[in-house]
Formats: structure tokens, sequence, C-alpha cells
């Protein structure tokens, strides 16, 4: 069965999770990394398309509707006494030179492009990143220097996207095996309870398959920018849930006479 066929049955037939158990554990790996590339594509998506508008949008905020500014000994200095907010075309641009703003004041705004007291912050696609001014030694920048830093990276951003989003996807798959590892565990005290003969391996498998039905839920809800309260919580409830089940598709050992 391919990986395709595997992952429309693991929607809605703990029978077949169960059959799974049998398979080579390569194939299991690489259904992992299958559903962990599904669930960060809308966000992979969003960022990229955030990206490229913001970075349009900042250029031209930037220089026909900001103060002057400059950044030096890692700290930003600004002909305004007060942070300056604009919003444009559903970007927001920050210059803050006060210190009054904080990064998650600029995540909250959504796609933005903030310059804060003593660093970068860039929150796009639900993505919030910060660099400090300190973290690049002798930097010197004004309104001017900007304009060609933000040229240079609206050149390059095919290559910036492309090594942000293999970065999230490496890291989301790395919580996607340790995820499904934890899982496994519990799946161990779940097979005792039930009265079921199966090894950790086996649980491994069978707990890898139960993770698609909310994967599938939650990228969906991603892709609409649907927020799922205690996604967490009900994450992890569906997936023991159809592990249990699972497990219970599994005939329990003969009783020796």
């Amino acid at each position: 069965m391919n990986i395709f066929k595997q992952f429309a049955k693991s929607i809605y037939s703990p029978k077949d999770i169960a059959l799974f158990r049998f398979q080579g554990i390569g194939k299991t790996i690489l259904y992992v990394f299958f559903l962990t590339f599904i669930s960060v594509l809308p966000s992979i998506i969003f960022f990229s398309t955030a990206l490229s508008t913001g970075l349009e949008s900042a250029k031209t905020i930037i220089e026909e509707e900001t103060p002057g500014f400059s950044i030096k000994n890692g700290e930003l200095t600004a002909d305004t006494k007060v942070p300056v907010t604009i919003n444009k075309e559903g970007f927001t641009f920050i210059l803050d030179p006060t210190g009054a703003v904080s990064d998650d004041e600029v995540a909250d705004e959504g796609d933005a492009f903030a310059l804060l007291k003593d660093e970068f912050v860039l929150s796009a696609g639900g993505q919030t990143e910060t660099y400090p001014y300190s973290m690049m030694q002798g930097l010197d920048l004004t309104k001017d220097n900007l304009l060609d830093f933000l040229h240079n990276i609206s050149s390059a951003r095919g290559i910036i996207l492309s090594v942000i989003s293999i970065v999230i996807y490496l890291f989301s798959s790395a919580a996607s095996f340790i995820e499904v590892s934890i899982v496994a565990l519990i799946g161990l005290a779940l097979k005792n309870i039930l009265g079921r003969k199966l090894n950790y391996g086996q649980l491994w498998r069978m707990a890898a398959y139960s993770e698609t039905l909310p994967t599938l839920f939650f990228t969906i809800m991603t892709a609409l920018k649907t927020t799922v309260p205690n996604s967490s919580l009900i994450n992890w409830i569906v997936v023991l849930i159809v592990l249990m089940l699972a497990i219970n598709e599994i005939p329990k050992p003969k009783k020796s006479s």
C-alpha cells in the first residue's frame, strides 16, 4: 500500500492502523516526514506570501512615510520622541526609539516589521523572528542604508524563504518524532489495559499513523486561519483515542488450556 492510500485509510480506519504494525520501520519514518510536511505547508505558504508582500510594503513605507533614523552602537535613534506605527495594505511598520514597544506587541500586529530600540522584529505568517542589533558588530545603519538592505533581501528572498522553510520543516519533524515516541510509550500502558500483546516497535508504528486524523484537522484549521482553543490537549486526546481503537482491533492472545 502506497503512502497516500495509507494516509487515507489512517483518517478513518483503526483496523488498518493496526495492520500497519507489521510494516518496515523505514516506511513508517517516511510517513512521519510526510505528515510533518503536510502540517507545515500552510504556515510556509503564508510566511512566503507575507514576507514577499511585507518587504514591498516596508520599502514603500520607509521611503515615503517614516522620519529619519539611524542605528549605531546597538541602539536606534530617530527624529521622533514617540513610537511611529504605520499600517498599509495589511502590513504594519513600527519605528520605536523609546523602548515602549515589545516583541509580543509586534507579533500581535500580524504581518509586521519593527525597528525597536535595540532589535529588528519581523512577524509574518504566524512566525516572529528577532535580531538584536548587538549581533551585528559595527552596524551603522541609516534610513537610506536600510532601503538598500531591503532591496537586497527582496533580491535574495527565494534563498531566504528556502532556508527558513527547511529550518521550520526540520524542527517540526523533530517535534513529530518526539511526539510519536511519547504516544508509543503511553501505548504500552494502553495495550496492557486492553490485554493485547504488542512490543514498543509495533506501537511506535501504530502511533505514527494515529497522528493522521488530528494532523489533517489542524492543518485545515491553519489553512483557514482558524484558532482552535486548547489545540495541544485536543491533539493528544484524539491521537490516544485513535491509538486505543487501533489496539482494540488486535485479537486478544488465546489463553493456554
